[in-house]
């Protein structure tokens, strides 16, 4: 065979080369081209397709470093026997790709887990960067300490006793990519024989975490305060997951007197622990600041975890634990064997963002964008309050609207996506379905600006209010 037709697209996107590799590929797993099949000289097909010979040797270099064509010694490439080749299924594959890109987007996205990324400090995080690769250092590029770096778990260390009232040493920090890992690392620790009780509503995914990893888990329901005692009595669990500091998704704020009535109940067992997820504590915009629960804790029953995902950015993926000293010995005994999932330029590189000041610079500055949003939603919210009830302001990034009417969420919802806004239900947090009837939207203001907060509103009330 000297000739292969191959329609080439010489302004297309695609190279040449990809082209070529393509047209062969599809023929051979379509067995057009059969095994054995010699395939054209490359001096003979880059002459009939009228392009240069390094192009078509890149597509066979390709076809030949994937199985496709075999190359034999003076005679040129065969097609490969392909049988037991695993092939993509690409019709699936493509059809997926078309399930995401026909995903439905909206103008308005009122999403409680939004980020303002357009703050995010750019040009100060690429001269850290800089910064800490100006010098050749092979052991920047080493494992590192399977706990975190011990630069970051001081600079870690310090933030948290001054913010947020952690009582810790470095040496009870260790740094992961991301909660779920540090989670999932805690159970290596910990063991599965527990029970864990949840808050309800809570966030789905720690939940289901836990689930996969073979535990036992129940919820116990919210009231004003946080987690009722009571119910978490009655569970016969022994380790309780709480977000005292703001709720997620209800926003409330534990009291100390709830605090300490689940510390209480913690110390009355030898194995029972509090799992603190200090959840977008850092953003509170009346009042002064609330300490973390940890900080009351005087007999290493609370394990206390946080991230930068919320502060800085998700792509971060910059997770801390603190482990109570008696865990500690256990993680050391039991788990320090596993490197640290993050790599130590990354490290370094929050190490001084945190110790020079741009990281409270950025929540200053962060927590005075979201609080101006804040603000804006509750004014415009005037128009909605004969319909609804406003909770869990004041703190976090996003507040809920509870329907005084008889009207369901999913019907709130679907009016709302009708008109390009997207608005979330509270149902979908609980774990245990709620026999209660009243419909409750969640609202986040991290992501929209204050215009399109204020262009939402007017069209949620025209919507709602009909």
């Amino acid at each position: 065979m000297n000739e292969l037709t191959i329609n080439l697209q010489q302004r297309s996107g695609t190279p040449l080369y990809e082209q070529i590799y393509s047209y062969i590929k599809s023929d051979i797993q379509g067995g057009h081209l059969k095994s054995g099949e010699k395939l054209p000289s490359t001096r003979a097909l880059c002459k009939y397709l009228e392009v240069s010979r390094s192009t078509v040797e890149l597509a066979y270099e390709q076809l030949l470093s994937e199985g496709y064509v075999e190359a034999v010694p003076y005679r040129g490439y065969f097609v490969a026997e392909i049988n037991g080749l695993y092939q993509l299924d690409t019709q699936s594959h493509e059809c997926s790709e078309k399930t995401e890109q026909e995903k439905k987007t909206f103008r308005y996205d009122f999403t409680p887990n939004g980020v303002d990324l357009n703050s995010f400090p750019y040009n100060t995080w690429r001269k850290l960067a800089k910064e800490c690769l100006v010098d050749d250092r092979a052991e920047l590029f080493r494992l590192g300490n399977p706990q975190g770096e011990p630069g970051l778990r001081d600079a870690i260390c310090s933030y948290l006793h001054q913010a947020r009232g952690v009582n810790c040493s470095p040496e009870q920090i260790i740094v992961g990519a991301g909660n779920d890992y540090l989670l999932m690392l805690l159970t290596t620790v910990l063991g599965t024989e527990h029970r864990i009780a949840f808050e309800n509503p809570t966030y789905k995914r720690e939940y289901q975490l836990f689930c996969n990893m073979s535990y036992e888990v129940c919820t116990v329901d919210m009231d004003s305060r946080g987690m009722s005692v009571s119910g978490l009595e009655k569970s016969g669990a022994d380790i309780a997951f709480v977000m005292p500091s703001h709720q997620y998704p209800l926003g409330i704020v534990m009291p100390v007197t709830r605090r300490q009535e689940i510390l209480k109940w913690a110390n009355q067992a030898e194995e029972r622990y509090i799992i603190e997820d200090d959840y977008d504590s850092e953003f509170r915009y009346k009042g002064k600041p609330i300490p973390a629960l940890q900080g009351y804790d005087r007999n290493g029953k609370v394990i206390y975890i946080g991230t930068f995902s919320k502060s800085i950015a998700p792509a971060i993926r910059i997770s801390y634990i603190v482990l109570p000293r008696p865990l500690l010995d256990m993680y050391r005994e039991k788990s320090s064997f596993l490197n640290s999932t993050v790599s130590k330029v990354d490290q370094m590189i929050l190490q001084r963002f945190i110790k020079e000041g741009y990281y409270e610079r950025h929540l200053n500055k962060t927590r005075a964008l979201y609080k101006n949003r804040h603000d804006v939603l509750l004014g415009n919210l005037k128009g909605l309050k004969q319909m609804f009830d406003i909770s869990g302001e004041h703190a976090g990034v996003h507040l809920l609207l509870h329907c005084r009417k008889e009207i369901s969420e999913t019907e709130l919802i679907r009016r709302a996506e009708e008109k390009d806004v997207k608005v979330y239900g509270l149902s979908e947090y609980y774990v245990e379905p709620q026999t209660e009837t009243g419909a409750t939207i969640l609202l986040g203001y991290a992501n929209m600006n204050e215009k399109k907060i204020c262009e939402a509103l007017e069209i949620l009330r025209g919507v709602w209010m009909e």
